[in-house]
């Protein structure tokens, strides 16, 4: 059996890769590496193609602890964000329950879609997405994948995410399969009933450990996680031996820190915040926060651009994610084509990790600004964006779903999910999608169980 994104040999090239992206000169140790056996690649997956000896992984452990000691991860601070925000972020909700409560079914239900969408495709580049799409007869796509008329020489060049394909193509979708975008939703929102604005970071870390199978947690999530198992304090989980902590992990937990708080930014951030912390730092923290403003900013606001207006203030001007985010939205409105824009994406991008947040953030900019409010040419522009497919899928369908409602959704992309949601939470095997979304609405005006 090979362990994904906790072996040392593994760990410690990526730790290279975000020790120099944070100024550190790790060259010394690179070259330690290298004498010892290792190789130089590093692993486009979680793990490498050959198992170290117990020698070289011990050899790995040791080059861990000394990237940690000279690129040191500190926590994302929560102050300067809200100070950034400001009272201006505080919007109390007055309007329509009603209104509210069919933005938030949309809002789980665009999720659902958008992921699913995503999910046949995940790790296959934006190349192989579109020869898939072109030799189906399905570019540009508009519709679910198929591999209906798929010829077998573009199935073997670009195979289909293999534990996704037998339940996420248009020919088998019975209701929404499990997956971690949305196991992670259905978590918060438990911990959210349970806890309210009294929630802690311990509280999120046992809550992991309780009910997340460790096989169904990835990059910084699984090492936090192993941490956790370690006797790491919940405080530093996401300190040690994490070199994924500006990867997009905690981006796909926030959306329901912000339908939890519609219209008020500033809580929805500090709800956010106590979860990203656990596994993420920098960026990465900082995307869940701007996915949580996002999502309640589209609660209440009347169009998406105004939701990512209101989202950009939790971004520090000129940090990487501010950067990112701004470049996606200035793309995504701009007079060139859908594949240009794309393609200067990518070329301020692609250097980047497929699951890093800088350039998935960057997409879900780029198709909420392109997409217009249109729920389907959103999705699909973030999913042929080619990086992780099924968690910008999933962010961007729960924005617009959010700003349209349910009864905006096309039935398209609505009825095959028959509102089931699958998950590999402890409980029923299949939620009801429209019971969460109640049970979100419900939030916004009840205390917490554990106050009652």
């Amino acid at each position: 059996m090979r362990l994904t994104w906790v072996q040392p040999e593994d760990l410690l090239l990526h730790s290279f890769v975000q020790a120099r992206a944070e100024g550190a000169d790790v060259r010394p140790l690179e070259r330690r590496w290298i004498e010892a056996g290792g190789s130089p690649e590093v692993p486009v997956g979680g793990a490498a193609d050959v198992p170290a000896s117990p020698a070289l992984r011990s050899v790995a452990a040791g080059l861990l602890d000394a990237v940690d000691d000279i690129a040191p991860a500190t926590h994302l601070e929560l102050a300067p964000v809200l100070a950034r925000i400001g009272t201006s972020g505080t919007n109390v909700l007055n309007g329509d329950r009603g209104d509210l409560a069919d933005r938030i079914h949309g809002a789980w239900l665009g999720r659902a879609s958008g992921c699913l969408l995503g999910k046949p495709v995940e790790k296959i580049p934006r190349a192989g997405i579109e020869e898939i799409l072109r030799s189906t007869g399905r570019w540009p796509l508009a519709d679910w994948f198929t591999a209906d008329g798929l010829p077998p020489e573009v199935g073997a060049r670009w195979p289909w995410n293999r534990r996704s394909a037998v339940t996420s193509l248009a020919e088998n979708i019975d209701g929404m399969p499990e997956d971690d975008d949305l196991n992670f939703a259905v978590l918060a929102l438990r911990l959210l009933e349970q806890h309210g604005s009294g929630l802690t970071t311990e509280q999120v870390a046992q809550a992991w450990l309780d009910n997340l199978p460790a096989g169904r947690v990835f990059t910084a999530e699984r090492v936090a996680y192993r941490n956790l198992l370690e006797g790491v304090d919940p405080e530093r989980a996401a300190l040690v031996r994490n070199p994924f902590r500006e990867w997009i992990g905690a981006l796909i937990r926030a959306d329901v820190h912000g339908w939890a708080h519609p219209g008020d930014v500033r809580a929805a951030v500090a709800s956010a915040w106590v979860d990203a912390r656990l596994s993420h730092t920098g960026a990465g923290a900082e995307g869940a926060l701007w996915a949580a403003a996002l999502a309640s900013a589209a609660l209440v606001a009347p169009t998406v651009d105004q939701a990512l207006e209101a989202a950009s203030m939790v971004l520090a001007p000129g940090a990487p994610l501010e950067v990112a985010v701004r470049r996606g939205t200035e793309l995504g409105r701009a007079a060139s084509s859908d594949a240009v824009a794309l393609d200067a994406l990518h070329a301020d991008f692609g250097h980047l990790h497929w699951v890093h947040v800088l350039n998935n953030a960057a997409t879900i900019a780029f198709a909420l600004s392109r997409g217009g409010g249109d729920f389907g040419r959103s999705i699909a522009l973030a999913v042929t964006a080619g990086w992780d497919t099924d968690s910008v899928g999933a962010t961007v369908g729960g924005v617009v779903g959010a700003v349209v409602g349910v009864h905006g959704l096309p039935e398209r992309w609505v009825k095959p999910l028959d509102n089931r949601l699958a998950t590999s939470l402890p409980g029923p095997a299949e939620l009801a999608i429209d019971g969460l979304a109640a049970a979100t609405s419900a939030l916004s005006t009840h205390e917490p169980r554990s106050a009652r």
